[in-house]
C-alpha cells in the first residue's frame, strides 16, 4: 500500500511512495506527531538521479524488517533536495561538523524540534567494510534517544549554536584591491592538475567557475598559461568519458582523476554552466573544439532536457533498468551490428572499445587518442576523419535511442533554468546562433508566467504548479539571466524584470548587519538556522550570484545603490574568495567584475540593419567579460526610461553610433567597427 509520498510532486519522493517505510513529507504533522509519540525524526534527504540514494532504497528502505524497525524507532521524513535545497543546505551542514564528510543520501537524526544529533550518508543493510548495517545505527540511535536524552539533547544545542556561528562568519570588511585576484589564481595552481586538466584529484568534478576565473586571469593579465590550464581541460573533459560521446552533454563527474569513469547522472546546471565556459573559452581563444562542444551540449539541452512548454527539465537519472551506465556502454559486438566491420573498426579505435572494455566488462566512449594520430593511422584527413566520426555518431545514437532510456526528472527549477537561459543567450550572440537566444526568450517567459506572482518568485514548477518561495539563488541567477537575455535581444522588458528581482533580494533577503544575503527569505519557512552560502556547490553560491548580478544590473542601469550593496559585500568575503579559490569561484567572478573598470557599451541603431550588426558583433563576437551593453532603436524613446545609458544618445550624421563609457565617464560616439575595438581595446573579431 503506498505511503504519504504517494500525492507528492516530486519525482524521488513519488520513487518511495511504495516503500514499506511509513515516510512523511516535510511537514509539520511529522514534527506534532514525533513531539507526540516523543520519537527522534530520522530525515533522509536525496534526489532524483543520485545512484547512492536508489542503492539504499532497494538495499534498506524497501526491506520489510529494516522499514519495521524504522516506523517502531523514529519518525521518518523523505526531502527532495532540489525541491528544498534550504533543508539540504542546513543538515548537509550539520553532517559535516559532526563527520567532517557529507554526500547523498543524507540521513540525519534529529530531536523532535528538528536540530540535528547524529548522521550519515550510505548506511548497508549488513556491516561492510567500516560501514556499520543501517539496522544496527537504528537501534543505536534510538537506545542513545531513549536512555542517554540529556547528552542528545546537549549535543543538538551545541551544534545548532556552531551552525549559527558559521551563518555569521567573523570577517573583518577590507578594501578590494587587484592584487586578489592575481593572489586566487595563483592560489588555484597548486590545485591543478598537470597531467589530465581540472582540479584535485579523484573523484574529478567539472570546475567551470574556476576555469572561467581562468580565461579573465588571462584577459586581465596576459597570463598565457591561466589559457592553457582552460584549454587542456575542457579539451580533456570533451575527449573523456565524462562527456557523452553519441548524446552530447555532460555527466556529473568521474570517480577517476583522467575523466573516464563517470557517474552517470546528467544534471541541468553542469551542462548549462559547461556551456557557458566552453562558449567563453572560444571566444577567448578562437578553439574550433571549444566552439563545437558548446553548440553540441546545448543541442542536448534542447533536445532531451526541454519540455514542450519551453523551460528545462532538472537531471536524468545515473541508472537504467539494466543497471548504472547501461544506457552509455558498448562492446565491439554491438558496434559492429549498428556499423558493418569497416566503420566498427574506426569507432573502436576512435572511441577506445576493446573487448575488456574498461567498465564492468563493457567501454565507456572516450576520444582515446589525439584525432590527428588516429587519422593517420587510417589514411585519413583529419577533415574526412570528422566526416566519419560524425556519421558515426548519428547511427549509434539512433541505435541506442532504442534502448530503455535513464529517468528524466521534469521539475523546472528557477535557478538552473536561468544557468540555462544565460547560457543560451550568451552562446546566441557569441556564435552568432539567434535559434539559441529564441530558446532563452521561451524558457524566460515560462518562468515569468507561471513562477512569478509579481511579487514572489517560486522555486519549482512540477505538474502544473508552482511550490515553494523562491530562494536566494533563484532571484539571482534569474537577474543574470535576464540582463544576458536583455544583452542579446534589447526588449526592455527582461531588464525591468531583473530590476524588480533584485529589489525583491535588497527586501527580502539582506542581513543588514553583515551586508551579505541570507538563503531564504524573510517571509519563508523559519528554520532552526537562517542558512547563507558563499561555498559553490555544483552551482554558484547565492552571494557570489548576487554579487555579480548587483554589479551587472547597477552598472547596466547606472544604480550606485546595487553597486554599493556588492562592494560591501566583497569587501567582507574578498579575502574568503581569495584563500579558497577552488571553493568560492563565483564571489572571484564577482571580484573581478567590480575590480574590473567595466565598459558600458550602448548602441544607437536598428538591429535588423548590417550597419548596426557590425557594431554588435564587435561587442559580442569578443571575449569582454567585463561590460554591460545596450541598444536603443532610433525611434523608441522609452527604452531610456529603463535603461538610463541610453538617454541623450542619438545617430551620428544618420549612421548608427556607439557610445563607449567607463566608471561612468564616456568617450566620443563612433560608428564603425575598427573606432568601436580600439575605444574597447581589442582586435576586431572573426567575421
Amino acid at each position: 500500500m503506498p505511503n504519504r509520498l504517494a500525492n507528492e510532486k516530486s519525482l524521488y519522493l513519488r520513487q518511495h511512495a511504495d516503500n514499506p517505510v511509513d515516510w512523511y513529507p516535510w511537514c509539520e504533522e511529522a514534527f506534532r506527531v514525533a513531539r507526540e509519540q516523543d520519537k527522534p525524526i530520522l530525515l533522509s534527504i536525496g534526489y532524483s538521479s543520485c545512484h547512492w540514494c536508489h542503492v539504499m532504497e532497494r538495499e534498506c528502505f524497501e526491506n520489510p524488517e529494516i522499514a519495521q524497525l524504522q516506523n517502531e524507532l523514529f519518525v521518518n521524513i523523505k526531502v527532495d533536495r532540489e525541491e528544498r535545497p534550504d533543508l539540504d543546505e542546513l543538515y548537509m551542514n550539520a553532517l559535516q561538523a559532526m563527520t567532517g564528510s557529507g554526500g547523498w543520501p543524507l540521513n540525519v537524526f534529529l530531536t523532535p524540534d528538528g536540530k540535528p544529533f547524529y548522521g550519515g550518508t550510505y548506511f548497508p543493510p549488513e556491516d561492510r567494510g567500516q560501514l556499520p548495517a543501517w539496522p544496527r545505527v537504528l537501534l543505536a540511535v534510538a537506545q542513545a534517544y531513549r536512555e542517554r536524552r540529556a547528552d542528545v539533547e546537549r549535543a543538538a544545542e551545541d551544534l545548532v549554536r556552531y551552525l549559527q556561528q558559521q551563518s555569521r562568519p567573523p570577517l573583518q570588511a577590507a578594501p578590494l584591491r587587484e592584487q586578489f585576484l592575481d593572489e586566487a589564481a595563483r592560489n588555484l595552481v597548486p590545485h591543478y592538475d598537470r597531467e589530465h586538466g581540472g582540479f584535485g584529484t579523484a573523484p574529478k568534478f567539472p570546475s567551470p567557475l574556476q576555469l572561467e576565473f581562468l580565461l579573465r586571469t588571462f584577459r586581465r593579465a596576459g597570463a598565457p598559461r591561466a589559457l592553457e590550464m582552460v584549454l587542456q581541460t575542457l579539451t580533456a573533459m570533451a575527449r573523456g568519458g565524462i562527456h557523452d560521446q553519441i548524446g552530447g552533454g555532460f555527466h556529473r563527474y568521474t570517480v577517476d582523476e583522467a575523466w573516464l569513469v563517470p557517474h552517470f547522472e546528467k544534471m541541468l546546471y553542469d551542462n548549462a554552466l559547461l556551456a557557458r565556459v566552453y562558449t567563453l573559452a572560444h571566444l577567448a581563444s578562437g578553439n574550433r573544439l571549444c566552439r563545437t562542444i558548446a553548440e553540441e551540449t546545448l543541442a542536448y539541452i534542447q533536445r532531451e532536457m526541454r519540455g514542450d512548454h519551453g523551460a528545462f527539465f532538472a537531471a536524468q537519472d545515473a541508472d537504467s533498468e539494466e543497471g548504472e551506465g547501461a544506457f552509455y556502454l558498448w562492446t565491439p559486438e554491438e558496434i559492429a551490428a549498428v556499423l558493418g566491420n569497416d566503420d566498427a573498426g574506426l569507432a573502436c579505435r576512435y572511441f577506445g572499445v576493446t573487448p575488456r572494455g574498461n567498465f564492468e566488462g563493457k567501454s565507456i566512449l572516450h576520444v582515446a587518442e589525439d584525432p590527428v594520430t588516429i587519422a593517420s593511422e587510417f589514411g585519413l584527413s583529419l577533415d574526412e576523419l570528422e566526416r566519419r566520426i560524425g556519421s558515426i555518431r548519428a547511427r549509434l545514437y539512433e541505435a541506442r535511442d532504442q534502448r530503455p532510456h535513464p529517468a528524466r526528472d521534469e521539475k523546472v527549477i528557477v535557478a538552473w533554468n536561468a544557468l540555462a537561459i544565460r547560457a543560451f543567450a550568451e552562446a546566441g550572440t557569441a556564435l552568432d546562433r539567434p535559434d539559441f537566444v529564441t530558446l532563452a526568450e521561451r524558457a524566460a517567459t515560462f518562468l515569468r508566467d507561471q513562477l512569478w506572482d509579481g511579487k514572489t518568485l517560486y522555486h519549482v514548477w512540477e505538474e502544473g504548479e508552482a511550490r515553494f518561495p523562491g530562494f536566494l539563488d533563484d532571484y539571482a541567477d534569474l537577474v543574470n539571466a535576464l540582463v544576458s537575455l536583455y544583452e542579446a535581444t534589447f526588449d526592455p522588458f527582461w531588464i525591468a524584470w531583473a530590476r524588480q528581482l533584485t529589489e525583491a533580494i535588497l527586501a527580502k533577503f539582506i542581513d543588514p548587519v553583515a551586508g551579505d544575503f541570507y538563503d531564504t527569505a524573510s517571509d519563508g519557512e523559519q528554520l532552526i538556522v537562517r542558512p547563507k552560502t558563499f561555498i559553490d556547490q555544483g552551482t554558484p553560491s547565492g552571494n557570489g550570484a548576487t554579487a555579480e548580478a548587483l554589479l551587472r544590473l547597477g552598472t547596466l542601469l547606472g544604480e550606485h545603490r546595487f553597486i554599493d550593496q556588492a562592494r560591501t559585500l566583497l569587501e567582507r568575503y574578498a579575502q574568503l574568495a581569495v584563500e579558497h579559490p577552488i571553493a568560492c569561484g563565483q564571489l572571484l567572478l564577482a571580484l573581478d567584475f567590480a575590480l574590473g573598470q567595466p565598459f558600458e557599451v550602448a548602441i544607437i541603431g536598428d538591429p535588423t540593419q548590417p550597419e548596426t550588426r557590425a557594431l554588435l558583433r564587435v561587442v559580442q563576437a569578443s571575449y569582454l567579460p567585463n561590460r554591460v551593453l545596450a541598444l536603443r532603436r532610433p525611434e523608441d524613446e522609452s527604452a531610456a526610461s529603463i535603461v538610463p545609458l541610453l538617454a541623450e544618445r542619438s545617430l551620428v550624421d544618420g549612421h548608427p553610433a556607439a557610445y563607449v563609457c567607463r566608471n561612468f565617464a564616456c568617450q566620443r560616439p563612433v560608428t564603425t567597427p575598427q573606432e568601436l575595438a580600439s575605444q574597447l581595446g581589442i582586435a576586431l573579431p572573426d567575421s
